[in-house]
């Protein structure tokens, strides 16, 4: 099992995943008691593809999320509470509790925001490496696609852009097997998503997205080819999100049998504890002490976001017009 990742490294890797997967537990939690207001899509079951993506990128780099953006934002670094203060809707909140969850942002983290439309991310982050092309400052920009996203013309747009450009993008397709309740064997004609990035001209890997080493050294790779100037790169990372599609979702289109199947031997974290302790990388303590401190971290989020003020009045006129 190859990482280029050492052992420090390694314990921040786990500690992200568990407190996405913490986070959206909680946050799963707190909707269904009514204290979380507008519409929440879940990451839990994805978590090796954002970390494992993002464990290369710094805050130069910029990303482009989904509305499914928490564990993008997480990776990226974006601070836990305000993330979770920004759900709530509080005034403290990373976008002063406008966004919430399908709009939260961190443009100091690079992290463009989640994105309500289907597609939006691919536009927005050959922007971001075009910019820093043009800029000449080596970071990249990449885009976090789903499965029904992978369709949209957006993408399409962007996929021949940046191959046209040579830009330093890469295009994460986040193949979790469904477009909200549409399979991706019927909706996807060719079946093939890595094929679709392909055609465009630019090399293309497909990995298992449960497998955070395989992600990983699939990104290191297409990292550097994007900073060397060589051009974008595709990576379609396969995974299954254990909840519906928002919550509260009836899930018609799959069986309980088939969510908890994929609990039990599709789970990322479970698969990257066995790798780790298997190889002797990390010890069982190690990894423990990472679950305490995720929930930790999270319950103390979900106190404050709690305990925190709403937005006045007032704040419906800030935050109108960006300045340049």
């Amino acid at each position: 099992m190859g990482t280029p990742l050492n052992h420090d490294e390694l314990i921040t890797a786990y500690g992200q995943m568990r407190t996405i997967r913490a986070f959206e537990e909680s946050v799963n939690e707190e909707f269904l008691d009514g204290n979380i207001p507008g519409f929440v899509h879940l990451y839990a079951g994805q978590e090796a593809i954002a970390v494992g993506v993002c464990a290369h990128l710094s805050d130069e780099d910029k990303i482009g999320s989904t509305h499914r953006g928490h564990g993008h934002c997480i990776a990226k670094g974006c601070d836990v509470r305000a993330m979770m203060l920004e759900i709530f809707g509080k005034k403290d909140g990373l976008c002063g509790g406008k966004g919430g969850s399908m709009h939260i942002a961190d443009l100091d983290r690079g992290m463009l925001g989640a994105n309500a439309i289907v597609g939006g991310a691919p536009p927005l982050a050959i922007g971001a490496a075009l910019a820093a092309k043009n800029l000449g400052t080596g970071g990249i920009g990449v885009a976090f696609i789903g499965d029904g996203a992978s369709n949209q013309g957006t993408t399409f747009e962007a996929l021949n852009m940046a191959v046209a450009l040579k830009l330093p993008a890469i295009f994460v397709f986040e193949n979790n097997g469904y477009g909200e309740g549409t399979g991706h064997d019927f909706a996807v004609g060719s079946g093939d998503i890595g094929a679709l990035a392909g055609a465009f001209g630019m090399p293309v890997t497909c990995v298992d997205g449960t497998d955070f080493f395989a992600v990983c050294e699939a990104m290191a790779d297409a990292v550097d080819r994007a900073r060397s100037g060589d051009g974008p790169g595709a990576i379609e990372a396969k995974a299954t999100r254990f909840y519906g599609h928002y919550v509260g979702d009836p899930e018609r289109y799959r069986s309980s049998i088939e969510v908890s199947e994929l609990r039990e031997h599709h789970d990322c974290l479970k698969i990257f504890r066995s790798r780790v302790l298997e190889s002797g990388l990390l010890t069982e303590n190690e990894l423990d002490d990472q679950d305490r401190e995720a929930v930790a971290e999270v319950d103390a989020a979900v106190l404050a976001a709690k305990a925190a003020s709403d937005p006045t009045s007032s704040d419906l006129i800030t935050d109108v017009y960006a300045g340049y």
